[in-house]
């Protein structure tokens, strides 16, 4: 995908008929190979879920999915956010918590929290979030510690 084909992407609503490809992207993300799988290990992002939930998804002009975030309103998390892995690198991660953060700055949030699976804490750092603590693991799905983050929501962005 080149740079000029990535300016057609827009952010929307994800709607319930994204179900089957919003659940297809986090199960097919390379960032949950290997010792990570079981994490995600029959994981579904479901159409009440998607109701229920801020969810956005970044399209490119064609209609494919290049990634999506689902912000939990209270109490304020990201909850889930990935980019699809023929996308990484093209900024569609950084264009996500962008809007992520102007959504939660009009959802009146001071600050949303982010449990990180570890290899994305590099990237959350460098868009903003500061390191507050680790989640400990969770057996059997999370058998690892995750790092815990926090995007402050300024009103000026």
């Amino acid at each position: 995908m080149s740079s000029r084909m990535t300016e057609a992407v827009r952010i929307r609503r994800a709607t319930a008929k994204d179900a089957k490809r919003l659940t297809a992207l986090v199960r097919g993300s390379r960032a949950y190979e290997g010792p990570y799988a079981a994490m995600v290990a029959g994981y579904r992002v479901g159409p009440d879920y998607i109701e229920a939930h801020p969810v956005y998804a970044a399209v490119a002009g064609d209609g494919a999915l290049l990634g999506f975030y689902a912000l939990v309103l209270s109490p304020p998390e990201l909850d889930l956010m990935f980019v699809a892995d023929r996308a990484q690198g093209l900024g569609i991660g950084r264009r996500l918590v962008g809007h992520m953060l102007g959504e939660a700055r009009r959802a009146g949030l001071d600050s949303v929290r982010v449990i990180s699976h570890p290899p994305a804490e590099h990237f959350y750092l460098s868009v903003g979030a500061r390191r507050t603590g680790t989640c400990p693991a969770n057996p059997p799905a999370v058998a690892w510690d995750r790092p815990e983050l926090i995007f402050p929501v300024g009103a000026d962005g």
